[in-house]
């Protein structure tokens, strides 16, 4: 269903009025910043449709960029803003009935075009399951047509229901290398938490970064005031998550966004979303080490009794 786009000319002069080392606290964002209606409705198509507007608006600072071909033959498509040398990433939607983690990825996008954040680059891929998001549908289907959920299928040093069954995660592990990401933000609903590794099946949650993980999630509740912490003990356990898989691998700071109270909010709750967590993404950009960990090895015990049972809602 095509649905009437409003990227407002307020919305956008936000970000720019307030471009400053304190723009995240201070953001506000117009209502219905997005699509009129439900948007329980939106198709795939709005969202490119919606990333090719903040491009018109902002073609000195964004540019689209394609990820690459999922199973469905969908090209998974984001935005590249700014152009520093330090590469971060925000990427939503590896759930597709998580649309509300969609529109404040929408959000980040429109912000970071009309305000860009000094000496960075950064990746906004606003849907990574396709289908799944058109479907309203958790899962991602393979090339055999299994089912699969996309944050379940990424490599891991306790396991992992992939790895790489799915193109779709394939294409992002591979982006993260090849594009040295050092900081990533991932988007999912519906219970409030930022949380950061380990979220392994573990009794060892420990990193020998903890402090500074924990300085990271404090700045990205500046509005939202969500609880933080670690993910297995805020969350609960999951292997072949993207999030143990990017600082496990390659020391990327990579931080867990889980937003709002619902899977399904409606267009209040959708502005609410947007409202109090694109400040605290920005945040986390700005405030992001400029290099990668460079102690992420897992050096815990793996126990398979910490992820039973694995809910599979976050």
């Amino acid at each position: 269903m095509n649905r009437a786009i409003r990227l407002t000319c307020a919305t956008l002069a936000f970000a720019a009025a307030h471009a400053t080392a304190h723009a995240s606290a201070q953001i506000e964002l117009a209502p219905g910043l997005f699509f009129s209606g439900d948007p329980s409705q939106t198709q795939y198509s709005d969202v490119k449709a919606f990333l090719r507007e903040v491009v018109k608006k902002n073609p000195k600072t964004a540019a689209l960029f394609e990820l690459g071909t999922t199973d469905s033959g969908q090209v998974v498509e984001g935005l590249r803003i700014g152009s520093g040398p330090m590469h971060n990433l925000v990427v939503s939607t590896h759930h597709g009935n998580e649309y509300g983690s969609t529109e404040v990825a929408l959000g980040v996008a429109a912000s970071l075009a009309a305000a860009p954040l000094g000496g960075q680059t950064v990746y906004v891929i606003p849907v990574l399951n396709i289908t799944g998001y058109n479907a309203k549908n958790r899962y991602e289907g393979d090339s055999g047509s299994s089912s699969r959920d996309p944050n379940r299928d990424y490599p891991g040093p306790c396991g992992t229901e992939g790895p790489h069954k799915l193109k779709s995660t394939a294409l992002l592990a591979q982006f993260v290398d090849r594009e040295g990401i050092v900081a990533s933000a991932t988007l999912h609903t519906f219970s409030p938490a930022v949380v950061y590794p380990w979220g392994l099946g573990t009794p060892d949650l420990s990193t020998p970064y903890d402090e500074e993980f924990k300085r990271l999630v404090e700045a990205s509740v500046v509005e939202s005031h969500y609880p933080t912490g670690n993910s297995t003990e805020v969350i609960y356990a999951a292997n072949g998550t993207y999030e143990d898989y990017a600082f496990w691998k390659h020391g990327i700071w990579s931080i867990l966004f889980e937003l709002g109270y619902t899977h399904s909010p409606g267009q209040g709750d959708v502005d609410q979303l947007v409202k109090v967590n694109v400040p605290g993404i920005r945040k986390l950009l700005e405030t992001a080490p400029k290099e990668r960990a460079a102690n992420h090895a897992f050096t815990g015990r793996c126990d398979g009794r910490h992820v039973r049972p694995d809910r599979h809602d976050e």
